[in-house]
Formats: C-alpha cells, sequence, structure tokens
C-alpha cells in the first residue's frame, strides 16, 4: 500500500540524504526512528506529498505519488492522508467543532457534525465541542490534532515526534491512543521521531542514522 523505492532527496543547499526502500502494508503500524539531521521529517514530508523525492518512486495507496502535479497532490493529501504535526495549528477564533468541521471541508469530505463529535467522544473530548482552541491545554490540543486527522477518515496516519513534549505517563497514553484510533478506521499508522521510549510500542521499525 505505501512504499518507496531508491528515494533520494537533495536539499535546496546542496545535501542529499538517501533513504533504505520500504513496502507498508495497508493498516500496519511503523516507528521511524533516527537522529536529528537523519532525514525523518523529510521522509514524512514525502509521505505526506508536502515534498517531491529528487530521484526515486513514491507509491502510497497504490499510486506513485511522484508523478503528481503540485495541485494533484494537494487533493490526493487532503483526502488520504492524516496529519498530525509536532506543533498544532488551529484556526483559533473557532469553536474545536468548527474546526474539525473544517478539516473535512478542506478535504472535500461531507461535513458531518455526528462523526466529528463521535470521534471527540472516543478521545474524552466530548465536552469540548464549543471551546474556543484558546481554552484547551497543551494535552487537549494534541488530542484536538488527532481527532482534526481522524474526521478525514484517512488511509494514512502520519505523525511527527508526538511524544516531543510529554512524560512518560502521557507519551503511552497519546501512542496508544494513535495506535488504537487509526486501527478503528483502517488506517496505516507511521510515527516518525527521535524518542527511544516508543521503540517497545511499535514491532515493525526502520532506523535512520
Amino acid at each position: 500500500m505505501i512504499s518507496g523505492q531508491s528515494l533520494y532527496y537533495r536539499y535546496p543547499d546542496g545535501k542529499g540524504i538517501e533513504f533504505p526502500d520500504f513496502s507498508f502494508s495497508q493498516g500496519s503500524q511503523w516507528l521511524i526512528l533516527g537522529p536529528s539531521g537523519s532525514g525523518k521529517t523529510t521522509l514524512l514530508q514525502l509521505l505526506a506529498g508536502l515534498r517531491k523525492p529528487t530521484k526515486g518512486t513514491l507509491t502510497v495507496d497504490n499510486k506513485n505519488i511522484t508523478k503528481f502535479s503540485g495541485t494533484e497532490l494537494d487533493a490526493f493529501r487532503g483526502g488520504h492522508i492524516g496529519l498530525v504535526f509536532q506543533k498544532d495549528y488551529f484556526v483559533e477564533s473557532l469553536t474545536v467543532g468548527d474546526n474539525l468541521l473544517l478539516s473535512q471541508y478542506l478535504a472535500k469530505k461531507e461535513q458531518s457534525k455526528k462523526d466529528c463529535r463521535a470521534i471527540l467522544d472516543r478521545l474524552n473530548l466530548a465536552d469540548k465541542w464549543g471551546k474556543k482552541m484558546s481554552a484547551l491545554s497543551q494535552g487537549e490540543r494534541q488530542r484536538i490534532s488527532l481527532a482534526r486527522a481522524l474526521v478525514k477518515s484517512p488511509k494514512v496516519l502520519l505523525a511527527d515526534e508526538p511524544s516531543s513534549a510529554l512524560d512518560d505517563g502521557n507519551t503511552e497514553r497519546v501512542i496508544e491512543l494513535m495506535k488504537s484510533q487509526a486501527a478503528e478506521i483502517g488506517a496505516s499508522l507511521i510515527i516518525v521521531t527521535h524518542d527511544q521510549r516508543l521503540k517497545d510500542n511499535f514491532q515493525a521499525k526502520i532506523e535512520l542514522t
């Protein structure tokens, strides 16, 4: 379902990075580990269609996205990929519910308050529907980021350093939440991180150096 062959990316400063070949089946859950500078975030951005490889082939949902135009990549990302960034980005003037509905709208999905509320309920955030983003704690915002990715029913869920600001207890809870929610909707889950605490949570791993 997701595969990369001979992937190479050259940065604007001329530095290049070559990635190992990989193949992920639909619904599988992977951890991509590596120190700063190893290219793990770049690989996530390639998978999300936010960057295009200099060389190689990248297939997502059985489609060679390296052949897509910028417009086609935007449409594909909106309809197929859920992103959880290290730093969250919301429309702060909107409520939680409106931010989730906006995510569905931008992905050209049917806007469904019922579906959005159901996801909030699964994340123990049902009472936050009408709250402004500024009224939420950092932990709540992080779970809302996950909800925003899930409301699109993505084929692929990508997360960049989701445990970077969390203690051990919250790290365990957030990672298990991502795994269970991805499994519930049948999405592939790929987490990139330098956090060695996550190694025991995943059987399938790639380590970049």
